[in-house]
């Protein structure tokens, strides 16, 4: 029972890492000149309207509670996607997602400096081997905006995670996904009208779907997280860069070469390890936590 469990678990977050990288592809189809911040209200709009339903139905069982934390995560969350959308059009679609990977990585200092966590060995090799991973991707003689704008979605995706264990724990997780996607719009919406571009909105598809996807993720992570320990399946979210790798090739005639392969072993391989050896549910890698931001 318990290995059907397991096995269960790993296709929920196989299954969901192949639709976050779907999402992926939503906002990679955007020209890079269009205006980010419309598309991140639009995206906003779509996950409030989508959730809005069961986010009613959970307030007559749970008043919100910790907005404070919800607003200030919000934020960090509505910067986070700005720079995404500057990665994903900018960058190839395996190169992003495995910086963005990074997350995990970061989380190792950040725990240490922000939440007091006991700094091991192993966390220790782990950063240092992410971080060469990390070089190698990312070329310093190639550096440019957009591969620091992956760096700082990593960089928002883990402040998030840690920022999690501020909120309670019954908490619902749709409220912790409406309340990020909400309490920020009214900064975003300023910033779209910063912009001073006429409204684009052919970019409501693309960014409805985008939403969409990232709730299915957020669900499927829900059910798998639910089935076994995290520790004995959270390796299976690095399926996504092997599926974002896959679909920089079909979709955007990308392709993959020697150091970006290298590079993402460094990132993720120590990561697997850490997982394997008893990793707890909130350092499970990237998306799982992001997405329920």
């Amino acid at each position: 029972m318990r290995s059907n469990a397991v096995a269960m678990g790993i296709f929920y977050l196989v299954l969901g890492n192949l639709v976050a990288v779907f999402s992926d592809a939503l906002v990679k189809v955007l020209d890079p000149d269009q205006p980010v911040f419309q598309f991140v209200f639009f995206r906003q709009v779509s996950a409030a309207l989508m959730l809005l339903p069961l986010l009613l139905w959970s307030l007559r069982r749970h008043p919100p509670e910790a907005l404070r934390w919800h607003l200030l995560r919000s934020h960090i969350w509505a910067v986070g996607v700005v720079m995404m959308v500057i990665a994903l059009t900018r960058l190839p679609l395996a190169t992003a997602n495995a910086l963005f990977y990074a997350a995990p990585l970061l989380m190792v200092p950040l725990a240490v400096w922000l939440a007091g966590e006991a700094l091991s060995r192993q966390k220790v090799v782990t950063a240092l081997l992410g971080f060469a991973g990390v070089l190698i991707v990312l070329r310093p003689t190639e550096v440019n905006w957009a591969a620091l704008a992956a760096l700082g979605v990593a960089l928002t995706m883990a402040l998030n995670n840690l920022l999690i264990k501020r909120l309670p724990s019954h908490q619902p997780v749709v409220q912790t996904l409406f309340f990020t996607n909400v309490l920020s719009m009214p900064l975003v919406l300023a910033l779209a009208w910063w912009e001073g571009e006429p409204w684009q909105w052919q970019m409501l598809g693309p960014a409805f779907g985008s939403s969409a996807l990232i709730v299915v993720y957020a669900g499927l992570c829900v059910l798998a997280y639910r089935q076994a320990e995290a520790s004995r399946i959270a390796s299976a979210e690095y399926t996504g860069l092997l599926v974002a790798v896959g679909l920089g090739v079909w979709l955007f005639g990308e392709q993959p070469d020697l150091p970006l392969l290298i590079g993402s072993l460094c990132i993720v391989l120590p990561l697997i390890a850490m997982a394997r050896s008893g990793s707890k549910p909130d350092e499970a890698p990237k998306k799982a936590q992001v997405t329920s931001n």
